[in-house]
């Protein structure tokens, strides 16, 4: 329990931007089902096209908060076509993802990048640089769990060379 309540704690941390770009940019919620249905399906909700921090991403995510006004955030995570985000630090908590559905990767500073499956459960140590996503053309969703109060932040830093992340799959 105390892992699940991380993972949903980490996924409010995800959620602090301006509105970028506009719902209708985004496949719809029946599609996202449909493709995710290949990818090993989904217990929770796909949630609503993560406008908000649109910018801080590479493609289009979905974000379904499963908790809020609590000391732990818990929200479900959808990347699709190899949507992921850029690197990022977490301040004042960890960030533990746990995967539900298709294929993705995490990667922390100075370290090579770890394989997201269904299962896995991956914990992003506080303070530290990281970014995670979808692999190449694959779609992933994952809970994140994270602290959520006043003394947490994340700050948002360059994005992911994508040489790189395309030669991951």
């Amino acid at each position: 329990m105390k892992k699940l309540l991380a993972t949903l704690a980490a996924v409010t941390c995800i959620l602090t931007t301006a509105q970028v770009a506009s719902a209708e940019d985004y496949p719809s919620v029946e599609e996202v089902q449909a493709k995710l249905s290949t990818a090993g399906g989904t217990i929770f909700p796909i949630g609503n096209p993560n406008v908000n921090y649109e910018k801080y991403f590479t493609g289009r995510t979905y974000l379904a908060p499963l908790t809020s006004g609590q000391s732990m955030g818990v929200g479900n995570v959808t990347f699709i076509d190899g949507a992921h985000t850029f690197w990022h630090i977490h301040h004042g908590t960890c960030q533990i993802l746990v995967t539900e559905a298709g294929a993705g990767y995490v990667q922390l500073w100075g370290q090579e990048p770890v394989k997201l499956m269904p299962g896995v459960v991956f914990t992003v140590p506080e303070g530290v640089k990281h970014w995670h996503g979808a692999a190449p053309g694959k779609m992933m969703q994952h809970l994140s769990i994270m602290q959520s109060n006043s003394e947490v932040s994340t700050e948002w830093l360059e994005p992911v060379d994508e040489k790189f992340f395309e030669s991951l799959d």
